[in-house]
């Protein structure tokens, strides 16, 4: 009798386990930003959450909401509500209170919670947004930042009561800078200033959009306009003043406090020449009441950023990167007092960084080998200590004292909150361990080979959701786009995406080829002018790895990717017909194009060595380029890319959809109004739905009959 209970029991469970559906994705809770309290007592974090739209009947919406936690019991509650997501959140020096954003649109303005109760009491009245608050320890005033367009700031006399104006060339031809600064009133008949202020006034009012600038393309859509960083400082209370900090025509894109009249600054190295083709930085010390900049460190053909002074101030952490070719940044100590530089020796992307007391530690987080691991380094022995495992992914940390608290993504689940004291790791939260308790989860087998040039590839399968032995099922390749992405078990963004084709009968199978992060600097540059078929023979290895498992029908084999990797989709299936159906998502497929019409038009001088007008470059391109070989391309092919996406732009799919149908192949074309580059990971949940079902749908008219 009871050998039956417990074969009920294990049967029942077996049962119950419900497979991942496509809107499983709305269930998903990120947890993002854990910070210690001052007293180390109590923990902050955020939330977001993908709700229900309350403006669009069946749309949704991310809302982020801040929680605070306890230490002592471990038990978390939450602090805000309503529509408006918070972000940048800080405690006050006191740990009463917190400061956070709330996103007002345009309108952004710092709030102050206090934990004893009450409603959110707003700090600024800002005309625009305003981000980044925090409140500085030495002088215990509010800091944040705003946003003001170059011309704008020519017209705010609060802003800029002198009128002040750029000393870099704004690159108008024929025409000074003095010129912007008109007083002159708009007037189609009037005199050369007056038709100025006319033509002013009609780009202000949307009527001309005038390009100038090298940077003109952003994520998704065009502007001629200059964005300046505005810095306040202001007491802590409300109807407070603000006052400006920097003149935004210097530029800052990085700073730290070091005491109450002292700031650490990063600032273009070159202050004469436009701010689009300035590439290289520098850091300095900038005195408040004296407006003087010193020099700390400058290094032709580098820029710095990331800068994060230690707790006693003599020092500085920070990332120096080359302004040219494929590299890591390199994360650095400066000692302010003598100039001494320490580099840590660490060839990896790292992602955060935190100085621990008294100035011999840091914590830092790094992509390394499909997982992004809490490490811990000496300083003094130049030595690391490996905090968490390598198979996870922590999205963001604190440390006070001997404890850790850090977001983390692993295989079983998407993201919760975790805490670490004595090597041990509980975990804190449930926001996505309730829902999953009754899903069944796919896991993710990783393995290894080396390639031709002598690299060990990183790779993970996937055996479909229910797999059966001896069954045959159709093999998935899904590639990540970069070049430079990561993919494993500690990298978030595709956990979805990888549980539902599973859950739908299809194996998996990803890797990291060469070209990829998260394996040092050479491996990320082997793909240097050679896109397409060194990094295709590792991805095509890989499958006939998985292959040779013995599960996957060879007759029904799908490739999927976005991004580079919808170039790398493209160019594989003008490589070979193995593949019964492929989708390429947000790709480029012309590489002389994508010069122009991508806001990553770097990446061809960086991968490819030159420019479309050079002759060596152009057959490089051209090599290089799956439009080459589009004649050659027979596989089913879905074709998706958002309509205002600029990091690629949509040309470059017109082009690849319209050769393939003038051709007669087999091709299906989705464009989504409004998308951008990021719309499979954070852009409109029915788009993102929209898109995978999209793909399955397609995928299933040649791998399920």
């Amino acid at each position: 009798m009871r050998l039956l209970v417990i074969f009920f029991f294990v049967s029942f469970g077996a049962w119950a386990q419900q497979a991942i559906q496509v809107t499983d994705m709305l269930k998903i809770k990120t947890v993002g930003k854990p910070t210690f309290s001052p007293d180390g007592l109590s923990y902050l974090f955020t939330v977001t959450s993908i709700v229900d739209d309350p403006e669009v009947k069946g749309d949704y919406v991310y809302q982020t909401h801040l929680y605070v936690g306890d230490m002592e019991t471990k038990k978390s509650r939450q602090l805000t509500f309503g529509k408006h997501s918070i972000s940048g959140a800080t405690w006050s020096p006191d740990g009463k209170s917190i400061l956070f954003t709330r996103d007002l649109g345009n309108k952004s303005q710092v709030y102050r919670l206090s934990l004893s109760g009450g409603e959110p009491l707003a700090l600024t009245n800002s005309p625009v947004a305003v981000q980044n608050p925090l409140i500085s320890k030495h002088d215990r005033r509010l800091y944040y930042q705003t946003a003001i367009s170059l011309k704008d700031f020519y017209s705010d006399t609060l802003v800029n009561p002198r009128r002040l104006i750029p000393s870099w060339n704004l690159e108008k031809p024929n025409v000074a800078n003095a010129a912007f600064v008109s007083k002159a009133k708009p007037n189609p008949n009037g005199t050369v200033e007056e038709v100025r202020a006319y033509l002013a006034q009609n780009e202000k009012d949307k009527k001309a959009k005038v390009i100038n600038r090298l940077q003109f393309q952003e994520e998704m859509t065009t502007s001629g306009e200059i964005q300046l960083s505005a810095i306040y400082s202001m007491p802590v209370y409300e109807g407070a003043k603000p006052v400006l900090l920097n003149n935004p025509l210097h530029r800052w894109s990085d700073w730290e406090q070091i005491n109450e009249s002292e700031y650490l600054v990063i600032l273009p190295a070159d202050s004469l020449t436009h701010p689009d083709k300035v590439l290289e930085s520098q850091m300095v010390r900038y005195d408040v009441k004296t407006k003087t900049y010193h020099s700390v460190l400058i290094k032709p053909g580098y820029r710095f950023s990331n800068i994060s002074l230690s707790t006693s101030g003599e020092q500085v952490a920070y990332f120096e990167s080359k302004t040219t070719g494929v590299s890591n940044p390199v994360l650095k100590i400066l000692t302010l007092a003598t100039g001494q530089i320490q580099e840590v020796k660490m060839d990896r992307v790292i992602t955060q960084v935190k100085w621990a007391a008294p100035d011999a530690w840091l914590y830092l987080t790094v992509q390394d080998h499909g997982a992004v691991t809490l490490m811990a380094y000496s300083i003094p022995r130049g030595e690391f200590e490996t905090l968490t495992s390598k198979t996870d992914g922590v999205l963001g940390f604190d440390q006070e004292g001997e404890e850790l608290i850090y977001a983390k993504t692993s295989i079983d689940n998407p993201s919760e909150l975790y805490r670490m004291f004595d090597n041990k790791e509980e975990v804190l939260t449930d926001f996505n361990a309730a829902w999953l308790k009754e899903k069944a989860i796919t896991k993710a087998e990783k393995h290894t080979f080396v390639n031709k040039i002598g690299q060990t590839i990183d790779y993970w399968v996937m055996k479909p959701a229910g797999y059966v032995p001896g069954k045959k099922y159709p093999l998935v390749v899904e590639i990540h786009g970069g070049p430079t992405a990561m993919w494993g078990t500690g990298e978030a963004s595709m956990w979805h995406e990888f549980q539902y084709y599973a859950a739908k009968g299809y194996g998996i199978v990803y890797c990291n080829p060469r070209g990829s992060g998260g394996y040092g600097t050479p491996f990320m540059a082997s793909n240097v002018k050679d896109w397409g078929a060194g990094p295709m023979a590792d991805v095509m290895r890989v499958m006939d790895l998985a292959i040779k498992e013995g599960w996957a029908d060879t007759t029904k084999l799908g490739v999927t990717g976005g991004s580079y990797a919808g170039y790398l989709v493209a160019w594989i299936v003008g490589h070979t017909n193995r593949f019964k159906v492929a989708a390429s998502q947000r790709g480029v497929y012309e590489l002389s194009t994508f010069f122009g019409e991508g806001n990553a038009w770097r990446l061809v001088p960086n991968y490819f060595g030159g420019y479309p007008w050079e002759k060596a470059t152009r057959a490089i391109l051209d090599r290089e380029s799956p439009m080459t070989y589009v004649s050659q391309i027979k596989t089913p092919l879905i074709i998706f890319h958002g309509e205002n996406d600029l990091r690629t732009g949509v040309i470059q799919s017109e082009m690849l959809y319209k050769s393939l149908k003038q051709m007669g192949r087999t091709v299906e074309y989705v464009r989504h109004p409004g998308a951008s580059h990021e719309i499979t990971r954070a852009g409109n949940n029915r788009q993102r739905i929209d898109q995978m079902l999209r793909t399955w749908e397609f995928f299933a008219r040649y791998l399920e009959q």
